[in-house]
């Protein structure tokens, strides 16, 4: 029973960020170069002390069906503590040193209860590109300074200053990286590899390791079993970055099958003060 109860709640978790946007040419603004995008872009991101934002996303799962879904989102950052609320009354809660490292879900369907749930493991991450702890824009820093563990940087290397639009009536810059050369390699696993350790080494995100050969989260590889890894995260990858608050509001991005995940933030407010209250289960207006 309990199994079929984590299962159910699994099938309606909340998508960590979501959907298209639609934009409109903007005037010309000062030019910007690529450099100074890439710093300034990523500077806002790392100083980021606490985050509030809506969130539509589209992801392509298994069999070229897409999920999409509409998420309210709070974060800080040192410590970190994520709240989330998707628009199915969805609730997710996960805060650094507490509740055994799980995080608090209230499925809002039977049985009614709120579940403690691995924010990494099979259960949150099904049909999930990415994990609860990747809220907000940690996977973005991630796609445009690369992993350290990468050999070729040829793919954070592709993202240029493509000029300016505006989405939602706030003006931003574009960023845009071409990688023709996207594809699946064939890899040897080595000990102690996982979907997230290998998903590092090519910076291509765990989800498309998992789909393709068939690995769960955290699942250890067996040694000299060879798997199929794509060799960047996209063909295409396309981000809109607010030239005030200088973060994304639009992040879409397409590979060999066309597009993988869309993601659209708005009503962004960053670095002011959310009470710790806030991240409590007993929070008024909460379920969990």
């Amino acid at each position: 029973m309990t199994r079929f109860i984590r299962l159910s709640a699994a099938a309606l978790l909340p998508a960590v960020a979501l959907a298209a946007a639609t934009t409109s040419p903007a005037p010309a603004a000062d030019r910007i170069t690529t450099e100074q995008l890439l710093s300034r872009l990523t500077a806002s991101i790392e100083n980021l002390k606490t985050l509030r934002c809506n969130v539509r996303a589209q992801e392509r799962l298994e069999g070229g069906k897409y999920q999409q879904a509409r998420t309210a989102m709070k974060m800080t950052f040192g410590p970190l503590r994520v709240y989330l609320k998707n628009a199915k009354g969805i609730e997710v809660l996960w805060v650094t040193g507490q509740n055994d490292g799980d995080a608090w879900v209230y499925p809002n369907s039977f049985p009614y209860v709120t579940l403690s749930l691995d924010p990494v493991g099979a259960v949150m991450r099904k049909n999930q590109h990415h994990s609860v702890l990747d809220a907000g824009y940690g996977t973005i820093t991630d796609l445009i300074k690369g992993s350290s563990q990468r050999r070729d940087h040829s793919f954070e290397r592709s993202f240029r200053y493509a000029g300016d639009t505006t989405v939602a009536g706030r003006p931003c810059y574009i960023l845009r990286a071409d990688f023709p050369q996207f594809r699946y390699v064939p890899y040897k696993a080595v000990a102690g590899d996982t979907p997230e350790r290998i998903a590092d080494k090519f910076g291509c995100g765990e989800y498309r390791i998992m789909e393709r050969n068939n690995l769960d989260p955290g699942e250890k590889v067996a040694a000299g079993r060879t798997l199929q890894v794509p060799n960047s995260y996209g063909r295409r990858t396309l981000v809109c970055v607010d030239q005030k608050l200088m973060l994304p509001l639009v992040v879409q991005v397409h590979d060999d099958k066309g597009l993988f995940e869309k993601f659209e933030f708005s009503d962004v407010v960053a670095n002011q003060p959310i009470p710790a209250a806030e991240f409590t289960k007993d929070f008024p207006g909460y379920k969990l």
